[in-house]
């Protein structure tokens, strides 16, 4: 459950600038609430905290964009192809910023990579940042993308193309291969993912 300390006024500004209802809250601590997807804002005195399935619906528009992340990556088959899952983690300053998994049905490993990398790429969009250092370990897609490794695939050449639209939104960014060991986070998300299936 993300805890977003802020101005909560600018913040409902920018919710209400999205054609986000905001609503008067429940309680006399509760500044104001606003619901977007599945996810639900409640803004008390300098913080905003949101709850739901999925609190990036919410969370990119009341974070101040701007500024440098990390992002890593992972994705996997069981079977190749099998049921895949991808895990991706964004991490700034604070600290872990947001965090996913999720199974992306049939696919191959290296589908499955680009598939995390795209999400995690997505998910760095909407919140807004300036600089992003891309991490995964898949050597493969890192050298693909980079443009080091031909992509022969047509389905991975297509993922290939999102990656880099992607990434060219970004003032400045870097790709990088590291080892699995380092990828753990990203690693346990897609796994989880595939274990809760």
């Amino acid at each position: 459950m993300p805890v977003i300390e802020c101005d909560v006024d600018e913040a409902r500004d920018r919710l209400e600038n999205a054609d986000i209802d905001v609503e008067a809250g429940n309680t006399p601590h509760e500044r104001w609430r606003a619901s977007h997807g599945d996810a639900t804002a409640i803004a008390y005195d300098g913080k905003v905290v949101v709850q739901g399935a999925q609190p990036r619906d919410l969370e990119a528009l009341l974070r101040e964009g701007g500024g440098r992340a990390h992002v890593y990556f992972d994705g996997g088959a069981r079977g190749n192809p099998g049921p895949a899952g991808i895990g991706w983690v964004i991490v700034s300053s604070e600290g872990i910023v947001a965090e996913g998994g999720e199974t992306i049905g049939r696919a191959t490993n290296n589908q499955a990579e680009y598939a995390a990398l795209i999400t995690a790429l997505e998910a760095a969009t909407d919140y807004g940042y300036d600089e992003v250092h891309v991490r995964g370990d898949s050597e493969l897609i890192v050298k693909q993308v980079r443009g080091e490794y031909d992509t022969n695939n047509p389905t991975l050449r297509e993922k290939r193309v999102s990656a880099l639209e992607l990434l060219s939104g970004f003032e400045t960014w870097t790709l990088e291969h590291i080892p699995r060991e380092v990828n753990a986070r990203a690693d346990a998300l897609a796994n989880e993912a595939l274990d809760d299936a």
